[in-house]
């Protein structure tokens, strides 16, 4: 787990679905890190990775390769995959995941930190753009304007969390869920109005989905919609399609979102304060922020940190390849 300043950051991934894919191509656009390979529970034959130089190997040969690597990156789903994946890595490597269920997030969080305190691993969940730098935005927010209030809106957008929940619902053979915020909801906030709004009134959810033979639609739609931490509480609209419709209609995955807070200094100066993202592919740009915590987490682990920590506990320039010097003199 230890290395010498020189070398390159050694990724491994795993997991080799659209993140893991946007990671391997993340990881080969940075001139400090390299690919120490890919694990999967798929047959490695089955598996074509993009670049002709990233190797796949069963996630059961994992322990096999523990000192050619400084950091995994797991590209699981949060439904199922990382909340046992990530504490059970975490006791033997530093990780890097994306939980993305926030109403989750404290108790993975202590899974993580405890599996990773007993190994002297460093492990950085709930990365991303939300939560991750969202969470950022959210935080320096309430900082500066302590006297205001914050609103999150997500998409138009395919959300890979909530679309991974839905393929995991009996009789569904695949499926995608978008995130469409309230443009009502959304001008009335940027207006400083600060207004009160139900969950149901910021966004609703609209799922396509593809059955399997003889599946039950009623059943399915009815799983779905009532589905706590993910459809429960928004107005939920379920669509069934065929397999070559999705193929045809539903192959990309845009999103993006908001993070809006309004508050006065005064009580005659009202301050709004917008970050916002526009993707042309969720996991891609989700696969970037992962990549560029592994980096930071890799340089906390060599400065002495371990256990469990999120994207509020990293300072900013730890993200960066560049030094602190350059980094003050060019960006500053």
């Amino acid at each position: 787990m230890t290395s010498s300043s020189q070398h390159l950051i050694r990724i491994g991934i795993v997991g080799y679905g659209n993140l893991g894919r946007g990671v391997e191509l993340a990881v080969a656009k940075t001139a400090d890190m390299q690919l120490a390979g890919i694990w999967t529970r798929r047959a490695p034959a089955q598996v074509q990775p993009q670049l002709a130089t990233s190797t796949v190997h069963p996630l059961a040969e994992l322990d096999t390769h523990g000192d050619a690597m400084d950091v995994l990156i797991l590209c699981g789903g949060s439904k199922d995959d990382l909340p046992q994946q990530s504490p059970t890595l975490a006791a033997r490597f530093n990780i890097v995941d994306s939980f993305d269920n926030h109403g989750r997030i404290p108790e993975h969080f202590a899974a993580v930190d405890a599996a990773a305190r007993a190994a002297g691993t460093s492990a950085l969940i709930s990365a991303g753009w939300d939560p991750g730098l969202f969470s950022l935005q959210r935080v320096m927010g309430e900082a500066l304007l302590p006297d205001g209030a914050t609103y999150t809106f997500w998409g138009k957008g395919l959300s890979q969390g909530h679309s991974d929940a839905i393929r995991h619902v009996p009789g569904v053979a695949a499926g995608v869920q978008y995130t469409i915020p309230s443009d009502e909801a959304i001008a009335a906030v940027r207006s400083g109005a600060r207004p009160e709004l139900a969950t149901r009134q910021k966004h609703r959810r609209e799922c396509w989905v593809v059955l399997e033979q003889g599946a039950d639609a009623d059943a399915v739609r009815h799983a779905i919609t009532t589905m706590p931490g993910y459809f429960a509480d928004y107005d939920t609209s379920v669509h069934f399609i065929s397999a070559e419709e999705l193929a045809r209609d539903h192959a990309t995955m845009p999103h993006g979102g908001f993070v809006i807070r309004s508050g006065n200094t005064t009580p005659g100066h009202v301050q709004v304060s917008e970050f916002s993202l526009k993707l042309a592919s969720n996991p891609e740009f989700t696969a970037s922020v992962l990549v560029a915590f592994a980096r930071a987490v890799h340089r906390m682990h060599r400065g002495g940190h371990r256990g469990a920590l999120t994207v509020l506990d990293v300072p900013p320039g730890l993200l960066s390849p560049r030094s602190a010097a350059e980094l003050r003199k060019d960006l500053l």
